[in-house]
C-alpha cells in the first residue's frame, strides 16, 4: 500500500509530533510504502528523514502556499498513492483539490467547529482523535460512519529517554531543591487557557505558599499572561519560561503536571506526563476525559477547583499507569486499519 502523508509543518507542536510518530511506525511495516510532503527544512522534515521516511520538502510559508500545491500535485502524479492522509486543515484543503479521485483521509485534532462548505466535507474518512472531536463533527453535519476515533499516542520509552539529563528548572529559577512545582506545557493561545491556571495559582498561594507554577511555551498571549501575573502579584510564584526543549525533561521534574484548557481535541502531552510517572490534574475539556479518570479532573474555567486539586496532588501524589492503548505502535496499527478499510 502506498500512502502519501501531508502536513504543512510550519510549526512543531503536538500534531507534528504525531505525524512523525505515525510515519516512523508505518515505515517499519513491510506492506507500506510512504512519502511525506511537508515544509522543507522543518523540524518535522528533519525528524522524518532521520527515521528513514522519504520526504518531499517544499516552500510552505503560508497556509495555502501555491508552491506546496504544485509539489503536492507532482508528487501524487509520480508516487501514485493509494491513500492520501492530510494532517492539518491547510494540508487537507490543498490535497482535496489534487487528490485525483484517490482515497482521502484527514485527521482532526481539535474540537473546533467546521464550516458548512469547507474541505472537511471532502475526506472519505476523518480520523478524530477523541470522542469529543467526533461529537463536534457529527453536530456539524459530518456523517458518523465517515468518522473513526483513533487517539494520539506516544512512545513511552522515547519519552523517558528524552527526560534525561535533568533540566534543573528549580536551579534556573533560584529555588530550593525541594520546592514543589506545578508544570504546564502548552502554546500560549486562548484555548489552552493559562489565564485560569494563573488564577488557580492565586488561590493556591493561600493553601500551599511554597508551591511554584511553571508555564512552558510561547504564543501570542504571552504579554497578556504576563500582565495577569503582575496584576495578581504572582511574579514570584508563576514563571513563564518560554519554549523548553526537551519539554519531557521539564515534565519529569514536576510534582504535578497541569492542563487548564477550555477546549482540547485530545491533550497528548498528558501521555508524556503519564509515561514519566508524573501525577496529573486537568480540566475536563474535550478529549481529556478519554485519557484521565474523573477524580483528577476539574470543570473548565474552575480556577479554585484546579488550585485545590493541584494542592491535594502535591500533598498526596498519585501517579497513574501509562495506558498501553495510547502507545504509538498501537495507534499506527489502528490508522493502518483505516487505510485498509478504504482499499
Amino acid at each position: 500500500m502506498r500512502v502519501l502523508q501531508v502536513d504543512s509543518g510550519r510549526e512543531w507542536r503536538g500534531g507534528q509530533n504525531q505525524v512523525w510518530l505515525l510515519c516512523r511506525e508505518l515505515a517499519r511495516h513491510p506492506d507500506v510504502e510512504e512519502t511525506l510532503v511537508t515544509r522543507q527544512e522543518s523540524e518535522l522534515a528533519r525528524r522524518a528523514t532521520a527515521a528513514g521516511v522519504p520526504v518531499q520538502g517544499t516552500a510552505w510559508d503560508i497556509g495555502l502556499d501555491p508552491r506546496a500545491w504544485w509539489l503536492l500535485r507532482r508528487t501524487i502524479a509520480a508516487f501514485q498513492p493509494d491513500v492520501i492522509h492530510a494532517h492539518d486543515s491547510h494540508a487537507l484543503t490543498l490535497a482535496a483539490t489534487v487528490a485525483m479521485g484517490r482515497r482521502l483521509v484527514a485527521t482532526r485534532r481539535v474540537d473546533f467547529h467546521v464550516g458548512r462548505f469547507g474541505a472537511w466535507r471532502r475526506p472519505d474518512r476523518i480520523i478524530a482523535v477523541s470522542a469529543a472531536v467526533k461529537n463536534v463533527l457529527t453536530r456539524d453535519g459530518i456523517a458518523p460512519d465517515a468518522i473513526v476515533v483513533v487517539p494520539d499516542g506516544v512512545d513511552p520509552d522515547e519519552v523517558r529517554r528524552a527526560s534525561a539529563p535533568p533540566i534543573g528548572m528549580r536551579g534556573r529559577l533560584g529555588l530550593p531543591d525541594r520546592t514543589p512545582l506545578a508544570v504546564n506545557a502548552a502554546a500560549l493561545v486562548d484555548h489552552k487557557d493559562q489565564r485560569t491556571l494563573i488564577r488557580a495559582a492565586a488561590y493556591a498561594r493561600r493553601l500551599e505558599p511554597s508551591l511554584h507554577w511553571v508555564i512552558a511555551g510561547d504564543g501570542p498571549l504571552r504579554a497578556k499572561l504576563t500582565a495577569e501575573i503582575s496584576r495578581l502579584q504572582l511574579a514570584d510564584r508563576v514563571h513563564l519560561v518560554g519554549y523548553v526543549d526537551p519539554v519531557d525533561a521539564l515534565i519529569a521534574e514536576a510534582d504535578v503536571f497541569v492542563m487548564s484548557s477550555k477546549e482540547e481535541g485530545f491533550g497528548s502531552v498528558i501521555l508524556n506526563a503519564l509515561a514519566l510517572g508524573r501525577p496529573v490534574v486537568a480540566t475536563e475539556a474535550g478529549g481529556i476525559p478519554d485519557i484521565l479518570p474523573a477524580e483528577v479532573l476539574v470543570p473548565v474555567g474552575g480556577a479554585e477547583a484546579l488550585a485545590q486539586r493541584v494542592v491535594e496532588m502535591v500533598r498526596r501524589p498519585t501517579a497513574l499507569p501509562f495506558p498501553e492503548r495510547f502507545s504509538a505502535t498501537v495507534v499506527a496499527r489502528e490508522v493502518l486499519e483505516v487505510y485498509k478499510a478504504l482499499s
